[in-house]
């Protein structure tokens, strides 16, 4: 998976009087956490540097690492500046502070996942999704309710940096004219070519074998808004009914060697155990919370639903990381 942005982006180094530095624009909406500071002083280690907007000298990532150094009265921080615009400035302090520190909120990202659809249209649901930890379907949602994707854009930039088209009919079109020309044609090089997946060439060329026709005129419409980076493949949705329920999925992977003959492959799936838990047996529970524990054992459940999206995130960008 490849990053709109990253550390590659930064200079090295180097020691930076804290009074010539600035805060603000900060993807946080409840501001810094003095908790957060008070932990940071209390550790007594070196931190890492901080990131900086160098034509702004505005802290990008690090606010609560500047604050801790100010509370233990230093003169002076270690600092890495940051070049690009005010726009990318933003979308750098977003991507650091989901990889690292003290994460952001649901409602932290789906702000940052609003203004980045405002001043980066072009990108592909995933591609922001990446950046601001969420599935790309809530993105896709924050861009339909922000009344995104005008009249006019005919195309988006996906997370390999590829423009591809919003309408996916010419490339299926393309793909067919090249496999039936020439079958040996990989799927990746028809994808390549037709700027389009190759799960979407395998698709069209199962479809040739069927003899249908490549292109789905019927889910055309349903699917006008998204790039073809943010499609799913079209079989998989015409199939999404007979999708295995989870407990037979979680049945198949306790097969599996690699998750069961392992510590760490055990702990992963008794936690997915214990959350596949029966609608009834969800109801009994949620029955049996007190009237006086139930906005902190709710806001605890919103804390591990955040943590598992988080996992899910991160499972995600490993696998394409591996792809």
């Amino acid at each position: 998976m490849r990053f709109a942005l990253g550390h590659d982006d930064l200079h090295p180094t180097e020691e930076v009087e804290i009074r010539s530095l600035s805060v603000g624009d900060s993807p946080r909406i409840a501001g810094e956490s003095l908790e957060h500071v008070e932990t940071l002083v209390a550790a007594s280690v070196p931190l890492p540097p901080i990131v900086v907007h160098r034509p702004s000298m505005r802290v990008i990532d690090g606010v609560h690492r500047l604050r801790a150094a100010m509370l233990a009265g230093r003169q002076t921080i270690a600092v890495r500046f940051f070049e690009g615009s005010a726009e990318d400035a933003f979308i750098l302090a977003v991507e650091s502070n989901i990889t690292h520190g003290l994460p952001l909120s649901t409602a932290d990202r789906r702000q940052a996942a609003e203004r980045i659809i405002a001043t980066h249209g072009r990108w592909s649901d995933r591609m922001i999704a990446s950046v601001v930890g969420m599935s790309a379907k809530t993105v896709a949602d924050i861009r339909r309710g922000a009344e995104a994707g005008a009249a006019g854009e005919f195309a988006r930039v996906g997370r390999d940096g590829r423009v591809r088209s919003i309408d996916v009919s010419s490339g299926r079109r393309l793909a067919h004219e090249m496999i039936t020309g020439d079958p040996s044609l990989s799927l990746r090089q028809v994808a390549r070519a037709a700027g389009i997946s190759a799960e979407t060439v395998r698709d069209v060329k199962n479809r040739m074998l069927r003899g249908e026709d490549p292109v789905l005129r019927k889910r055309q419409a349903k699917l006008v808004g998204l790039s073809a980076d943010d499609r799913p493949p079209e079989h998989t949705v015409a199939r999404s009914e007979v999708k295995p329920p989870p407990a037979t999925v979680l049945a198949r992977l306790r097969e599996d060697p690699a998750l069961r003959l392992n510590e760490n492959g055990r702990d992963l799936l008794r936690l997915l155990n214990i959350h596949l838990v029966r609608s009834e047996d969800w109801n009994r529970i949620i029955d049996s919370v007190p009237p006086h524990s139930t906005e902190t054992i709710a806001e605890l459940a919103r804390y591990c639903a955040e943590k598992w999206t988080e996992i899910a995130f991160r499972i995600e960008r490993k696998g394409a990381k591996s792809a």
